[in-house]
């Protein structure tokens, strides 16, 4: 198994040491596996796509143009 180091804030670094039960090592195995699984879903359902970066935005400005209308309904 290959070896990784990482960097933390200070103020994460004390609270895990405050916590030596927990082995952070598998913590962070586990939060990175669950990232590239989750990474390689997405590669997978993009391998067939069609759209281009262009669609993709445009897409993403009407999704987010309409959850900011819908939720600012709740905010007034």
């Amino acid at each position: 198994m290959a070896n990784m180091t990482l960097s933390v804030p200070e103020d994460l670094y004390r609270i895990i040491k405050l916590h030596n039960e927990v082995r952070w090592s598998e913590v962070a195995r586990r939060a990175m596996w669950d990232y590239a699984m989750r990474l390689e879903m997405l590669d997978k359902i993009t391998k067939k796509s069609k759209l281009t970066d262009k669609n993709v935005m445009e897409l993403d400005k009407k999704i987010k143009s309409g959850l900011a209308k819908h939720y600012r309904k709740y905010v007034k």
